[in-house]
């Protein structure tokens, strides 16, 4: 049987490990343009407005509501973000409503190419940063990061995100309070 101060911290170890797997599992969904959606904006700052003072992080999911075949969502490196250029998108998702699951840290950037761009150079166009800074880039100014030589990589397969580490977790604090056991 385990005395009282093996059981103190057998306690101790659980209620911790319960607190890390809710912080790590806790995760917002954000409704890209709120009840405007992804769309071309009355102002050309209006999606550097709506990501001010958000602060996005890994887990976290975008969802771009939009009309298909009306507009899409690119996914695109600092310099397409920047001229609105729809050559060479790093993804390109044409039906909507779209859920983005943000994996990495670093600055994402999206732009509508309908029109040629010109959906993008009306304002539709979204950079949001993650875990290194809560305010978006404007439209006219450029991000601070990724560079423009190296655009973001690309999202990592399913399952290798937060959930994973929340599933990891548990099982770290039982087999170190069952350590104490023996």
């Amino acid at each position: 049987m385990a005395n009282p101060m093996s059981m103190t911290i057998l306690v101790v170890v659980v209620l911790t490990a319960l607190a890390a797997v809710v912080q790590v599992t806790e995760a917002a969904t954000y409704v890209v343009g709120n009840t405007t959606g992804w769309a071309i904006p009355s102002t050309s700052t209006f999606y550097t407005t709506w990501a001010t003072g958000k602060t996005f992080s890994l887990g976290d999911v975008l969802v771009f509501n939009f009309t298909t075949n009306a507009h899409d969502v690119a996914t695109v490196s600092q310099t397409n973000y920047e001229s609105c250029a729809i050559a060479n998108t790093i993804s390109l998702v044409t039906t909507g409503p779209y859920s983005y699951p943000i994996n990495t840290n670093g600055t994402h950037y999206f732009i509508c190419t309908f029109s040629n761009g010109g959906h993008c150079n009306s304002g539709q166009k979204l950079a949001i940063s993650v875990g290194n800074s809560t305010s978006a880039a404007s439209p006219g100014s450029p991000p601070t990061t990724p560079s423009a030589l190296s655009p973001p990589p690309p999202p990592p397969p399913p399952g290798s995100s937060a959930s994973s580490l929340a599933a990891t977790l548990p099982l770290v604090f039982m087999t170190i309070a069952l350590a104490f056991f023996y």
